[in-house]
């Protein structure tokens, strides 16, 4: 039994293979626009400028609100419908978990630029900096140490959100495993198989989180 479960795997796994890219793709694409977007979001909201807080705050709340799977079913089937614009499958995983994740990662910016201390903005400010040197030079790096930690459990929960992107029928590794099941039966196997995969690509994510946090804590 053990000898047919493993065969099983080693024929399948080209095609696991194949998936897991497109998993790895769309995941490594969302945290890249979410970590540039989220670095431009929590700036942006540290500006105290009116109306740019309140129409990001709207932005916020709305994806805080509507859960992702409903974002990607209004943007998957809904503007085809409503606006005649169709965006493939994959593309549109990626928007969505990129709005979504921006959100997550500019918050722990935003909240992290607010807890330094008010003095070191106002020396910048105070040799002639420009806003983009304040805040590239000094407020960002000091800000670095607060802000990593939170953010690469933001990157664990895009790479397992990424999972629901089988409903808008990419095939990544998810979809993949459920067509092996449909033609072997073989659902516990398979399903461990992806149990591991996504384990062994969170789990180490989040001990760097932890680890790099007692560091910097002690620090």
């Amino acid at each position: 039994m053990a000898s047919s479960g493993l065969e099983l795997l080693w024929v399948s796994l080209p095609q696991l293979g194949k998936g897991a890219a497109q998993t790895l793709s769309i995941s490594l694409l969302s945290i890249l626009i979410s970590t540039v977007g989220g670095v431009l979001y929590g700036v942006l909201r540290t500006l105290n400028a009116y109306w740019l807080n309140m129409i990001l705050r709207v932005y916020l709340e709305l994806f805080r609100a509507i859960p992702v799977l409903v974002w990607l079913y209004l943007l998957f089937f809904g503007l085809p419908i409503f606006f005649g614009l169709s965006i493939p499958s994959f593309w549109c995983g990626v928007l969505v978990l990129s709005l979504w994740g921006s959100t997550e990662v500019g918050e722990v910016v935003r909240g992290a630029l607010h807890s330094l201390p008010r003095g070191q903005r106002e020396a910048g400010l105070s040799i002639g900096l420009s806003d983009p040197q304040l805040y590239g030079y000094v407020l960002i790096p000091q800000a670095l140490k607060r802000m990593t930690p939170p953010t690469i459990n933001i990157y664990t929960r895009i790479i397992k959100t990424s999972s629901l992107v089988v409903l808008i029928g990419v095939v990544d590794v998810i979809k993949v495993g459920q067509q092996i099941i449909e033609r072997t039966y073989e659902s516990v196997l398979i399903y461990g198989a992806l149990f591991l995969f996504f384990f062994f690509i969170c789990y180490p994510l989040s001990a760097a989180s932890r680890v790099l946090e007692r560091r910097w804590t002690q620090a």
